[in-house]
C-alpha cells in the first residue's frame, strides 16, 4: 500500500468522523429531553444518519442527482436521519413507554425520604 494512498484513507476516515460528530450532535441538540449514549454512539449516529439520510434522498430525487454527503445538503437530511435514529432508539430503549417512574427517579425518591425523613 502506497503511503499517499494510507493518507487519502486517513483523510476521508477523520472527515467522516469529525462531520458524523456535527450531525450527531446537531440531532441530539434538535431533540428534547436527556439524550441516551456518549461521544462514541453521537459519532457512530451522526455517520449512519448521514448515510441513510443522503440514500433516502438519493432515492427520492427524480433526476439522476448525487448527493455529496459533506455539504449542505448532506449535513440537513444527515442530521433528520440522525434525528430518526435517536428517535428509533429511545423508542425501542423504552425511554418514553415506561410504567410508573423511571428506575432513576424512584432511586433518588427513595435516596430523599432517607435522609429527609423524620
Amino acid at each position: 500500500m502506497d503511503f499517499d494512498q494510507l493518507a487519502v484513507y486517513c483523510d476521508l476516515a477523520l472527515t467522516w468522523i469529525g462531520f458524523g460528530t456535527v450531525v450527531g450532535l446537531a440531532a441530539k441538540a434538535i431533540m428534547p429531553g436527556r439524550d441516551p449514549g456518549g461521544p462514541i454512539a453521537t459519532v457512530l449516529m451522526g455517520i449512519a444518519g448521514t448515510m441513510i439520510g443522503c440514500a433516502v434522498l438519493q432515492y427520492f430525487s427524480p433526476n439522476d442527482v448525487v448527493v455529496k454527503p459533506v455539504s449542505i445538503e448532506g449535513f440537513a437530511v444527515g442530521s433528520g436521519g440522525a434525528l430518526v435514529l435517536l428517535i428509533f432508539y429511545k423508542v425501542l430503549g423504552g425511554y418514553w413507554f415506561l410504567e410508573g417512574e423511571t428506575t432513576s427517579r424512584r432511586r433518588r425518591r427513595e435516596r430523599y425520604d432517607t435522609v429527609y425523613d423524620d
